[in-house]
């Protein structure tokens, strides 16, 4: 079973701000959406390509409830991890997220 991974205290991850961990080799973009924490592999299921890992602004990339590929402008749910536009069509994996005396955390279950 995989554990769970500190993200960063629940204070330092205010609503529309999100923050990239690295859990066991794998890029995850963890979100908070009013309150909600939701995260999703960092990685356009298009090309591969990073997301939130780009190193452009989060602003430039996150709309509302969507993270928009840098490359090719594929919109993903960073609810659902849904492709919501093309070029991509396969949905991004998502993580579960909780806050755990203050700190909020993230797993990949993926393989439990």
């Amino acid at each position: 079973m995989a554990g769970w991974f500190n993200v960063a205290p629940e204070e330092e991850l205010s609503s529309g701000q999100a923050k990239l961990v690295d859990i066991d080799n794998v890029m995850v973009a963890v979100f908070n959406l009013d309150g909600e924490y939701y995260a999703i592999e960092d990685v356009c299921t298009h090309d591969g390509a990073p997301m939130l890992g780009c190193g452009l602004e989060p602003e430039k990339i996150i709309d509302g409830t969507e993270i928009i590929c840098p490359r090719h402008g594929a919109r993903f749910c960073v609810k659902t991890g849904s492709a919501l536009s093309a070029p991509a069509y396969k949905p991004a994996p998502t993580f579960p997220v909780r806050v755990e005396n203050g700190m909020v955390q993230v797993t990949d279950d993926r393989f439990d």
